[in-house]
């Protein structure tokens, strides 16, 4: 067995971390000019810095979950996302970076941690597990990350990608 959940934890940090059949965060924002941190696409409500932090927002409060019996989760939606009006400039830019990479790796060593049981529920919970969690985290980027690469197409923010 503990074969066997070593096999699920390297596959968790593997869906956790991105790549193989998703782009990863920072091969989504690799290069992506600042000055259009705050330009709402054509037909899209919110900015490509207003998504960036709502991943980290959504990420940051998954990690929270599993690791804090008593973390309170913002309102749903309006805590997942920054105010409409809401700008970044490099600092607001780099701090939703840095803090959706160093959740990602907190996320990431808790998957290591032999001794958590990924499969039972959270005494805090109501039938969540650390790989329900896990796998809901990592899909919840896959989707808002392919998401800031179709909008990058759209802007036309891609310069010299391979991806554009």
């Amino acid at each position: 067995m503990a074969e066997h959940d070593q096999v699920v934890r390297e596959e968790l940090k593997a869906l956790v971390r991105g790549g193989n059949a998703h782009m990863s965060f920072d091969d989504a924002i690799a290069q992506f000019p600042l000055e259009y941190a705050n330009t709402r696409p054509p037909h899209v409500p919110y900015t490509p810095w207003h998504l960036l932090e709502h991943l980290r927002i959504a990420q940051w409060d998954i990690l929270e979950f599993i690791r804090n019996p008593q973390h309170v989760s913002p309102p749903w939606p309006d805590g997942y996302w920054p105010a409409r009006a809401a700008q970044a400039d490099q600092v607001a830019w780099n701090k939703t970076v840095e803090g959706f990479r160093a959740d990602l790796q907190a996320l990431i060593e808790l998957t290591s941690d032999q001794t958590l049981d990924l499969y039972t529920p959270l005494p805090h919970g109501d039938g969540q597990t650390i790989v329900r969690e896990l796998q809901l985290v990592a899909d919840h980027n896959a989707y808002h990350i392919g998401e800031f690469a179709i909008l990058r197409q759209i802007m036309g923010t891609w310069r010299n990608h391979e991806n554009s």
